[in-house]
């Protein structure tokens, strides 16, 4: 994990770009289920958020994700209102590189927890991730993992998606 000191161009403020394995996010054809997938953050910095970076590994099924970003409470492990969604559409050759999530300018403040989410019908998709083998988990935030029969997920700290948090801060 890397973070930025403020200034007034757009920029990475928190990046976490390892990745081991991957988050499959989207709705296999043979099967009833949508996998869902995530992450929360602690915000670094203050600042107008602009955009959201993920790594994309592979795309099984060309299609469109939607991202929304909450403010997230991790003692009660809850999501609140979407304070913006952003919507692209994922072509087969979007592999084995960064994924922007475009957003109207939204102010995040300083040491407050925030997660996005995402989804698709019909785009399956493998997001890059790390699990920590190292005895300490991810400090900045957890990964969420959830699907249609179980929307409410599980949270990790030993994994986290490859992301960006990109703010004029």
């Amino acid at each position: 994990m890397e973070t930025m000191k403020p200034g007034g161009l757009s920029r990475p403020v928190l990046t976490q770009s390892q990745t081991n394995t991957t988050l499959w996010i989207g709705h296999l054809q043979t099967g009833p289920t949508d996998h869902f997938g995530g992450q929360t953050f602690k915000c670094p910095s203050e600042g107008l958020l602009n955009n959201i970076q993920l790594y994309s590994s592979a795309v099984q099924y060309p299609g469109d994700i939607s991202m929304t970003l909450h403010e997230f409470d991790p003692k009660t492990k809850t999501w609140g209102p979407a304070l913006v969604n952003s919507d692209l559409t994922i072509q087969k050759g979007d592999y084995d590189k960064w994924i922007r999530f475009d957003v109207h300018p939204v102010p995040l403040m300083k040491d407050k927890i925030y997660g996005f989410r995402l989804q698709s019908k019909n785009a399956l998709v493998a997001l890059g991730e790390a699990a920590s083998g190292a005895k300490q988990p991810f400090t900045f935030g957890h990964e969420w993992k959830a699907d249609s029969k179980n929307e409410r997920g599980n949270y990790f700290s030993y994994f986290s998606l490859a992301f960006k948090v990109e703010m004029c801060a």
